[in-house]
């Protein structure tokens, strides 16, 4: 369990492909931390590390991870959001978020606000039926934020400066993909209201 506070970014320092599998050797300030069979959230995708090797890490994103995620359209030296599962004696700043990606959204617009970030996505809300609420939380690319505008199938985020500057949503531009994880609660209301 996680709780979308990004601890940090990795550097993708090597992508292998493996039949349908890929392979991602990450490297991070923490490396030299982990452990083998570890869980770690990269951009909200719960992976297991199962190799490390000096200041570089790897784990294993399988086809259905990479068809449901941003994860197969990752570069060499891309940007990743890292958060380690939580501890049970820690504060849950963020929301409970699982680690397990609903589904991708599309970048439609970054407005600059003076001192904050307005940031735009767009779903198809008729794939899986998941829903926004003003004020509530959503998960992107690992990141627990709040929902400022929701419309079926698009709603926006307003990002603080320490945000922008401390995850990959700076390096995003319009039409990029990001991983979304909806609120659990909501999805579980959601599932009882369609009974």
């Amino acid at each position: 369990m996680f709780t979308g506070i990004v601890e940090s970014m990795a550097t993708v320092v090597n992508l292998e492909k493996e039949g349908t599998n890929l392979h991602l050797w990450l490297e991070c300030d923490f490396t030299d931390e982990l452990k083998i069979d570890q869980s770690i959230s990269h951009n909200g995708v719960c992976l297991t590390v199962v190799e490390i090797s000096g200041k570089a890490y790897k784990v294993t994103a399988i086809d259905e991870t990479l068809k449901k995620t941003n994860l197969g359209q990752i570069s060499l030296n891309d940007k990743i959001n890292l958060e380690r599962c939580m501890r049970l004696n820690d504060r849950l700043d963020g929301h409970i978020v699982q680690g397990h990606v609903d589904q991708t959204a599309v970048l439609k617009s970054v407005l600059n606000e003076n001192g904050s970030y307005i940031l735009s996505f767009e779903y198809d809300e008729n794939s899986t039926g998941n829903v926004t609420v003003p004020k509530g939380s959503i998960c992107v690319n690992g990141i627990s934020l709040t929902v400022v505008d929701s419309q079926i199938g698009e709603f926006s985020v307003a990002i603080i400066p320490y945000t922008w500057e401390n995850t990959n949503l700076h390096t995003l531009n319009p039409g990029d993909i990001v991983n979304l994880e909806f609120d659990i609660i909501g999805k579980y209301i959601q599932r009882l209201m369609n009974r």
